[in-house]
């Protein structure tokens, strides 16, 4: 068995087969007998029928720590979106698409798996399993308003309920659940900031002050939040430079909950904690964030503004009555961050200059190696995070990796492991979706190749997901837009033709912050787009055990001058590398289109050849040039470019004598 064929028996092979006898499973399949077994002793005594896991932490992040890992503790399944029930016979998990077939690899049989991520669904689900009169427990610190809200409505006609049980169940038997760690945090340079932590701190009360309803008090949950409100980092969150805090900001008053053992003299001394003016922040310990909330809404007169995305429901119920209470989906905090400073912009650009740099090394580097039969997608995926810790300013990678070729592409999220990761060869397309952390900015794209000959199949389905990337690109619209909007430009080439993906279109991506920054993207809840907002592009298709495509680019959203209108935007790419030639159907391609791509081009040998040659990388720049070549404007292919018919025409003018 060679090629293809072999690739999908081994694909096979590595998901579970509940319905044989004895089952089958993987060796990728944890054994989660044990803890099902303690977790169920622990709901008898407190008369629930049913126990829910979200896949989330205390701040609603949907990167978490491991110790915040509950999910993966009970399960096995490591995905970043999902949500688990435990009842006394049965468990279930519920997630999307993107993890199905990752679930079948990692969890066991003791497990059912739910293809939906609707509370609907799993309200479905409790009210089968669950005996009316039933009680259902959660920890309010992992739902958010409308999660509670959702079940609420669900289960309201019957006969069920919630119970908030603030103990996590989880917590209470993972007995070797990972500690806090120890590190302190670190202040940002000058040089990658514009708006101190005071001037922030002004502007959001300005917010405050102009908003209508007249809020005494802002609580920001979200790490990210307080992260960019003081320009702090920290290494709570893998991959994420963020770390566990609440604030409070009052008009006249800052509290900071953290854990105060990692403070440092001098960031005290940088935040004037030791005052208790209105530019002076109180610290306060991370686990006191409930009772000084309690005791500032027990005040009279006061009104504490949440934004509902990111607020636990445990600190929702504080707040009492209504009228204390204001809320907005997201906080002034997320949408001005939202929106980058000159500084931001130009430094984020940067950034993406010198990732470009490592991103053509591994595609170089791969080019020439892949052929030899020697790598894989695991030593690919070390390859890049190495080339890019050479880079200035390097901080590490901004997520896992996603490194994969053949069938294992064709899951959108996939990762690979000692005991997944496949060979790469010739006959088979790779993706490489990876991103770095750096002092100036986050980066995140995604590339598919092919060291052979792609089929026509996969030639066409590559272009057609080129086409929508280009076509969201090169999009004017009003400001304002909201990226929902104009979501359906990434898949109209794919829907053409009957194709499709099953993921978002594009997220927001941070100043050495997160990689996928929310409220900017093309979801239906995202904010409207607006100049300075920088937002990733990504369509892609994915055939069942066989393949997959992604094609991401980072794009900063600027003005762009029309003919009669004023104020509109587009897009400006700012991930710089070039795609795989051979994928490229040029024939499918509008004129326009290529006129976008060879100007792409064009920009890449502008700015990344510079920095080429600047880090001595001269074979890199050969190789850069060459995959930079200008198309040509019809045909069917872009293997032969304008500029080598060119040379080959002035070739043969010579060789006839006539120049």
């Amino acid at each position: 068995i060679t090629g293809n064929n072999a690739g999908a028996i081994a694909y096979e092979r590595t998901e579970r087969n509940c319905s044989l006898v004895p089952p089958y499973l993987p060796s990728t399949a944890v054994n989660t007998t044990l803890q099902l077994q303690e977790l169920r002793e622990r709901m008898r005594p407190l008369n629930i029928s049913a126990y829910i896991i979200p896949g989330t932490d205390a701040h609603l992040s949907e990167y978490i720590a491991p110790r915040d890992a509950r999910l993966a503790f009970m399960t096995g399944f490591t995905g970043s979106a999902g949500t688990a029930v435990v009842t006394q016979t049965k468990a279930a998990l519920w997630t999307d698409s993107r993890y199905w077939v990752q679930a079948k690899r990692q969890m066991d049989c003791n497990w059912e798996l739910e293809k939906d991520v609707s509370v609907s669904s799993v309200a479905e689900w409790l009210i089968t399993e669950v005996p009316p009169g039933g009680q259902i427990g959660f920890d309010p610190f992992l739902f958010s308003l409308k999660t509670q809200e959702d079940y609420d409505v669900n289960l309201e006609s019957s006969n069920r309920s919630l119970k908030s049980i603030p103990a996590n169940l989880v917590d209470q038997v993972w007995k070797d659940r990972p500690p806090i760690p120890p590190d302190t945090l670190t202040r940002l340079p000058d040089r990658v900031i514009q708006r101190s932590w005071q001037m922030k701190v002004e502007h959001i009360r300005n917010e405050m002050r102009d908003n209508p309803y007249q809020p005494t008090a802002l609580l920001l949950s979200a790490l990210d939040e307080t992260a960019w409100l003081f320009n702090l980092r920290g290494n709570d969150i893998p991959y994420n430079p963020f770390f566990y805090s609440y604030t409070l900001l009052t008009m006249d008053k800052i509290w900071l909950f953290l854990h105060t053992d990692r403070v440092s003299e001098e960031l005290k001394v940088y935040l004037n904690a030791s005052c208790e003016g209105p530019l002076c922040v109180q610290l306060k310990g991370y686990d006191t964030v409930l009772d000084n909330l309690k005791t500032y809404v027990a005040q009279p007169g006061v009104k504490v503004w949440i934004g509902t995305e990111y607020t636990n429901y445990a600190l929702y119920e504080l707040i009492t009555p209504q009228d204390k209470l204001m809320t907005s989906s997201y906080s002034p905090v997320l949408t001005t961050k939202a929106v980058k400073d000159e500084t931001e912009q130009r430094i984020l650009r940067d950034a993406h200059v010198r990732d470009a740099v490592a991103v053509i090394q591994l595609l170089m580097w791969l080019e020439k190696a892949v052929p030899e039969g020697k790598e894989t997608e695991l030593t690919a995926s070390e390859y890049v995070n190495k080339c890019r810790s050479k880079q200035k300013d390097s901080r590490g990678p901004s997520f896992e990796t996603i490194s994969a070729s053949g069938p294992n592409a064709a899951l959108a999220h996939y990762s690979p492991t000692n005991e997944t990761s496949r060979r790469l060869t010739v006959e088979e397309m790779y993706l490489i979706d990876s991103g770095g952390q750096y002092l100036d900015g986050t980066t995140d794209i995604t590339r598919t190749v092919h060291w052979g000959t792609p089929t026509a199949m996969q030639k066409e389905a590559f272009t057609r997901v080129l086409m929508g990337n280009i076509e969201i690109s090169r999009t004017i619209f009003p400001s304002g837009t909201r990226g929902v909007n104009m979501e359906m430009l990434g898949r109209r080439a794919l829907w053409e033709v009957g194709l499709n993906y099953g993921h978002g279109t594009g997220h927001g991506v941070g100043n050495y912050f997160g990689v996928h920054e929310w409220p900017v993207g093309f979801q239906g809840n995202n904010i409207p787009f607006r100049a300075g907002m920088f937002t990733s592009i990504e369509p892609g298709y994915y055939k069942e055990n066989d393949f997959g495509i992604r094609i991401e680019d980072i794009a900063v959203i600027v003005p762009i001058q029309t003919k009669y209108g004023h104020n509109f935007l587009t897009f400006d790419t700012v991930s710089l590398v070039p795609y795989d030639r051979k994928l490229i159907d040029t024939s499918l391609l509008s004129s326009e289109q290529l006129q976008w791509l060879n100007k792409y081009y064009e920009t890449i040998r502008k700015l990344v050849g510079p920095e080429l040659d600047k880090q001595g990388l001269h074979e890199e720049k050969d190789w850069m040039l060459r995959n930079t070549d200008p198309f040509m404007t019809s045909g069917s292919s872009a293997s032969v470019c304008s500029s080598s018919l060119t040379l080959i025409a002035l070739a043969v003018a010579l060789l006839h004598n006539v120049i």
